[in-house]
């Protein structure tokens, strides 16, 4: 803990939420720090918080993302509150210790473990001044008692309409009122529309990937797991040079968790069988991102079952490249509002990224998609909440 935090908690000001607007004290927490687009939404939130004068803390077991956040001015605590076994239990008391030393004003929980944690240490604390919780549906969970601790915010945040209605079909406890959307949001400074990579990037990645010179790229970023769709995508491409399409090469982005190294191996097997060695190429993980789909023709969003939301999706629309997915859950709902070109199913695949690759049809990114309007909109749940207490 910072000797800042230290002083904020043992001012007793700062735990008063009868007093006029001000800035808040937000804690989120989640299980780790490492790629994901829950991980990659908590960072973007948390810079968010800062930039805006509020005090942000982040509660994880770490990871390669850490740092990143502390450069930018939110304070990560780390305990193991990623353990799926009921030695975490031992973390309750700690992490009440943190609410009692820290006095956020909201507790913002990110996934199931770390929400049954955080509402163990939470009930026991004094009503009067224990922060609010707020849950976000980063997913669509199994239905079942351990995913219901999502449900345990005074606001529970769907990250779309496809989730919201998850919510609503599984979980009739839930009240619908304390049901907020609000879509996740790309950051639209990252990833500006009409950026190109300059020609330092350019240059290594030609010299890094020489196939893929003079090509057309079509780019499948995901990590790599059976239900991600990287099996379509290279059926995709064998049907693409199949139709005479010559000049285009496929990227798969995106590594393979240890335990799906075979995976891995399996693709590059399938990759081989349909004649593609020199068509397809595998770049494991990438940190360069806005690079490379500035770079590419298309964007593939090809997951077998509905995503909850399909962060690549509004990445690569912002930039300005076409994305192809599949009409189903929160990728086809971005695409429906602002690039129903795009939109595809299993049979019409080729025939629609045939046709998006021919055609230049505009992109209208909506408003509703961007991290600003995110933002706005998860300070104005924060600030009903403490409202409430005032006015209660």
């Amino acid at each position: 803990m910072t000797a800042h935090d230290r002083a904020a908690s043992s001012n007793p000001a700062a735990g008063d939420r009868s007093a006029g607007p001000r800035p808040l004290k937000v804690l989120q927490i989640l299980p780790e720090l490492n790629a994901g687009g829950v991980e990659r939404g908590t960072i973007d939130l948390a810079r968010e918080l800062v930039a805006r004068g509020h005090r942000s803390w982040v509660v994880s077991a770490g990871g390669r993302m850490v740092e990143s956040l502390e450069a930018q001015g939110s304070t990560h605590i780390t305990l193991p509150v990623h353990r799926k076994s009921l030695v975490s239990l031992r973390y309750v008391r700690p992490l009440r210790r943190v609410f009692e030393a820290l006095q956020p004003d909201i507790v913002h929980m990110r996934s199931r473990l770390p929400a049954w944690l955080t509402w163990l240490a939470w009930r026991k604390l004094d009503p009067r001044t224990r922060p609010h919780l707020v849950t976000t549906f980063h997913g669509m969970y199994s239905v079942n008692r351990y995913s219901a601790i999502m449900g345990c915010g005074e606001t529970v945040i769907a990250i779309s309409a496809a989730v919201r209605a998850y919510i609503l079909d599984n979980y009739p406890r839930i009240d619908p009122a304390r049901i907020t959307l609000i879509h996740r949001g790309v950051d639209v400074a990252e990833f500006p529309r009409g950026y190109q990579p300059d020609a330092e990037w350019r240059a290594a990645f030609a010299a890094a990937c020489p196939q893929t010179r003079g090509k057309r790229l079509l780019l499948m970023p995901g990590r790599l797991s059976r239900w991600k769709g990287q099996e379509d995508f290279i059926a995709l491409m064998a049907a693409l040079k199949a139709r005479g399409l010559t000049d285009i090469h496929g990227l798969i982005v995106g590594g393979a968790e240890a335990n799906k190294r075979h995976y891995e191996d399996e693709l590059r097997a399938q990759v081989a069988q349909q004649g593609l060695a020199d068509d397809v190429s595998f770049l494991g993980h990438r940190r360069d991102m806005r690079e490379l789909y500035a770079a590419s023709a298309l964007v593939c969003n090809l997951s077998n079952r509905p995503e909850p939301f399909g962060r690549t999706v509004t990445e690569a629309l912002s930039i300005g490249t076409p994305v192809v997915a599949y009409d189903q859950g929160g990728p086809a709902e971005v695409l429906r509002d602002c690039y129903p070109q795009g939109l595809a199913t299993p049979a019409t695949l080729a025939d629609v990224t045939a046709q998006v690759l021919a055609t230049a049809s505009p992109i209208d990114l909506k408003a509703d998609y961007t991290l600003a309007t995110q933002v706005e909109k998860t300070l104005q749940v924060y600030q009903g909440l403490v409202r409430s207490n005032a006015e209660g």
